[in-house]
């Protein structure tokens, strides 16, 4: 019966078959002669590095990784793990895209539990180093061997795949939330706070208020005690431990209260959304302790309180506030986009023309329909679903003022960027409803590429059955 290659049997056979001794070898691979010798002579033999391996590959003239798969039992001589040597392996592992050999190490590593706190360390520290997607295995590797349901370890590692999983598809969020948000609680203060918000902004793109608004509510509590804390340690003067967050606390206090406004918002209850302007308009004196940075983001509020002030209005039907509005827009070009799409809206609830207005924002909204080509320029899917939906209300005004070929222009942009977004719901629906409406009056070139879209969304639909 033949015995299975070992990396040391492998490594032998190389030199035998190429004529090498060990002096020979030394000075190829730079290895000391010793060194080697004890390597493959020794009883038992001396472990070999990973930095070692790498050289004799090097020497022998095969590709980076060649002997991996051999070296995993070398991890683990005499059945036991020796982090100190898999550590350095993962690692290279990691660089090289080894999945396969990550997996086989994880899979025998944990066979004693007591590692499972050495691989969400090594986790973390892939995470700090900029490595976030190659640090997914070894979180998922903590859930599935953590024994403990409550512990924190377990609770950041499903906080770090839930931001990692985060993209461009809606639905796809949507399960990532589903699965995340029963762990939040026993995140530690300062990722409970990042949590909430990414939780909080993920449901308001799903178009799920009360959501939002549960999300927004655990934010303003947790805010408000940290602050309330922070301020009775100054009392004492005591020393204040920055928290360690993504942003200042006061964007976290002040979202709690713009989140739950913009989601009543959404529902049409505008009156009960003004109610919550004025707990993030003055934060500039209302919030103690504010640093250079903190105090921009208080101007930021203060900015967002006004605009969405005259949003609001605007969305009411008081058409006196438009003037104060388009005047905003046009000294915060970052707000322009959301801007138009509140006015559009408007002007199809109470019937009004804005032509004036959309000509004085056309070289804007032309650069908007230029990167219908490169959607991906909108780098958040709040800004991307503001683009889709800019354009869908766009493409009704047009129709009601009989400008067809714009609107289906304006609408055929719409659908992209909703196909993208794998929303299909609510908003894909509404554009098929539309361009089945008015499909008489589009051209050969529209039908054609509303054709395709629909090809696209049913080809994402199938993909996601199992």
């Amino acid at each position: 019966m033949e015995h299975a290659p070992t990396i040391r049997s492998t490594i032998e056979t190389e030199l035998k078959q190429r004529g090498y001794t060990f002096s020979s070898f030394s000075k190829i691979s730079g290895i000391n002669r010793g060194t080697f010798s004890t390597m493959l002579n020794s009883n038992p033999p001396k472990p070999i590095s990973v930095r070692q391996m790498d050289l004799i590959t090097k020497a022998l003239g095969y590709p980076e990784g060649w002997l991996y798969e051999l070296y995993i039992d070398e991890c683990f001589y005499e059945g036991k793990g020796h982090w100190k040597r898999i550590k350095p392996f993962l690692l290279r592992c990691v660089e090289l895209g080894r999945k396969e050999c990550i997996q086989k190490v994880l899979s025998r590593l944990t066979e004693d539990l007591s590692y499972v706190s050495t691989v969400f360390e090594f986790a973390e520290e892939l995470h700090e180093g900029g490595k976030e997607n190659e640090s997914a295995p070894f979180y998922e590797c903590v859930i599935e061997n953590e024994r403990y349901y409550h512990s924190e370890r377990l609770a950041i590692s499903q906080y770090r795949l839930f931001c990692n999983s985060l993209n461009t598809d809606l639905d796809n969020n949507r399960q990532a939330a589903i699965k995340f948000a029963p762990f939040r609680r026993n995140l530690p203060d300062n990722y409970q706070l990042d949590a909430l918000l990414k939780l909080a902004n993920a449901y308001f793109q799903l178009d799920d208020c009360e959501t939002v608004i549960q999300y927004a509510e655990e934010l303003r509590v947790l805010a408000t005690n940290i602050y309330q804390q922070q301020v009775r340690e100054k009392l004492k003067s005591r020393e204040v431990k920055p928290l360690n967050t993504e942003r200042r606390l006061i964007v976290y206090y002040g979202q709690s209260f713009l989140l739950k406004g913009n989601a009543y918002e959404k529902q049409g209850l505008y009156q009960k959304a003004l109610d919550f302007i004025p707990y993030y308009a003055e934060l500039l004196t209302g919030f103690e302790g504010l640093d250079d940075i903190g105090r921009i983001e208080a101007e930021k509020f203060k900015m967002w309180a006004k605009a969405n002030k005259l949003s609001l209005e605007i969305l009411m039907g008081k058409m006196d506030s438009l003037p104060a509005y388009v005047e905003l827009l046009r000294n915060n070009p970052q707000e322009i986009l959301h801007g138009l799409l509140t006015i559009v809206e408007s002007a199809n609830a109470y019937n009004y023309p804005i032509d004036e207005i959309l000509t004085l924002f056309a070289e804007k909204i032309d650069k908007f329909r230029e990167l219908n080509t490169n959607i991906s320029y909108y780098h958040t899917n709040y800004n991307l679903i503001t683009y889709s939906r800019f354009f869908l209300e766009l493409s009704r005004y047009y129709f009601n003022k009989e400008a067809y070929l714009k609107a289906m222009d304006a609408m055929l942009k719409s659908f992209k960027a909703s196909s993208q977004l794998n929303d299909k719901a609510y908003y894909i629906k509404s554009i098929t409803l539309l361009f089945e409406k008015y499909k008489d009056h589009s051209t050969n070139v529209q039908r054609e590429e509303y054709e395709k879209l629909l090809e696209e969304v049913q080809h994402n639909v199938n993909q996601m059955i199992p």
